[in-house]
This record gives structure tokens, C-alpha cells and sequence, in this order.
């Protein structure tokens, strides 16, 4: 929980962990963004409106990362505008405050749902001669920095974290781009492009990033 009311820090940590949830918590956008991108958690609740870095600023800086731990965010009414631009950065769902406890806990059993434990959970990777950190959000290739965007360090991630599984575009779609975007399948074609021209030795006859024909792709590293 980032969150810089101690009010609503203590009330609902106090009626989180009687639901049974670990609950962690920092005052301020800064750390909260420091512990987001260091530990491993299963669902972030992030206020809007924070001292040294705002949750807008926080999200986005998470999303970039490719770090894909699904954010509910806490807003004060009339902030419509701070939901959208949230949303489109990544926010997975948002709560408006003074809000009914059963609501929120509501939306936070609906994003664990959505957004179970990976097969494959990692931090890096190593398939060939590329290396990628995904909490850095750093890859190379023999050594030599590779330069992707945060959507191919998303769709990266997912691919590795479900490799050998048969995955479609519409699947890539809606995990990797979100709910709340409106790309084609094209799109996922044009990414996957992209991405093997950076990490195949020979993109005209990939060995990682293989096409299952009729059905989507298939990540072999």
C-alpha cells in the first residue's frame, strides 16, 4: 500500500490482515516505487496524491519497468481526469474515496483473480546470447545493450514467464496491452516484429519467438 494518510494506512491494514492479506506500506511515492520494483508483491493499492512522486508518476514508471503487478488506485472525488490518464498508463482498476470497505475488498479479490501467479515467475532470463534483467528493465546481447521499448519488455516477460505454452493474439492482447486498450491483432504482429529483429540471431527464421500458425505465438528460449 502506498499511502500517506496514517488514518487510512492503520484502518486498512488492520481490516486487510483480518482478511488474511500480508500488507506492507510506505508513506510516500519515492519508496513505494523503490519496494514496487524490489520485491515481488501480489497487488499494489496506490493513492493518487503523494509526496515525492505522484501515483500517476509512480504507475507510469512501473508499467515501464515491465513490472505488471496489478495496481488499484485510490483517488479523492473529482480527480476523473488523474483516473483516465491512470488508467491509460496502466492502473488496472481505481476506488474513490471515502469508499465502502466491502467495495474495496471486492476489487482487490477481483484483481487476484484476473492476475494469478505466473508459471515461470522471474526476475531475469538468459536464452542465447541475450541477457535480460526485467526489474532493471535492462537486456544485451553478447554484452552489448539492447534498446526496447516497455511494451517489448512487457510482452518479453510474458512470453518467457509462459514459455512453451501456445499463446494467441488475443490472449497477448489482453494481458500484455490491458483491458482498457484498443490495438488490433495487428499490433501484436507488428511488436513481435520488432522484438525479434532485437533478440533473433536471424529474424527471417526465428528459434525463440516462433509462429504457431492459425493460432498465435509461441516463446521456445
Amino acid at each position: 500500500m502506498i499511502e500517506d494518510e496514517p488514518g487510512l494506512v492503520l484502518t486498512l491494514t488492520d481490516r486487510l490482515t483480518r482478511e488474511g492479506y500480508g500488507v506492507e506500506s510506505t508513506g510516500d511515492g519515492e519508496s513505494g516505487l523503490e519496494r514496487a520494483t524490489a520485491e515481488p508483491f501480489d497487488l499494489l493499492l496506490l493513492d493518487l496524491m503523494l509526496p515525492r512522486l505522484s501515483g500517476v508518476d509512480v504507475c507510469r514508471e512501473l508499467r515501464r519497468r515491465g513490472i505488471a503487478t496489478p495496481v488499484i488506485m485510490l483517488t479523492a472525488r473529482g480527480q476523473v481526469a488523474d483516473k483516465v490518464v491512470g488508467l491509460k498508463l496502466g492502473a488496472d482498476d481505481y476506488v474513490t474515496k471515502p469508499f465502502e470497505m466491502a467495495e474495496l475488498l471486492a476489487r482487490v479479490e477481483a484483481q487476484l483473480r484476473r492476475a494469478p501467479a505466473s508459471p515461470h515467475p522471474v526476475q531475469g532470463y538468459a536464452f542465447g546470447d541475450v541477457r535480460v534483467d526485467f526489474r532493471k528493465a535492462e537486456a544485451t546481447r553478447d554484452g552489448t545493450a539492447i534498446e526496447l521499448s516497455a511494451r517489448e519488455f512487457q510482452l518479453l516477460r510474458y512470453f518467457v514467464e509462459h514459455r512453451g505454452a501456445t499463446l494467441t493474439r488475443e490472449e497477448l492482447l489482453n494481458e500484455v496491452w490491458g483491458y482498457n486498450s484498443m490495438p488490433s491483432t495487428r499490433t501484436v504482429d507488428v511488436h513481435v516484429a520488432w522484438l525479434r529483429q532485437k533478440i533473433e540471431p536471424n529474424p527471417r527464421h526465428p528459434q525463440y519467438i516462433l509462429t504457431v500458425h492459425g493460432m498465435g505465438y509461441k516463446f521456445a528460449g
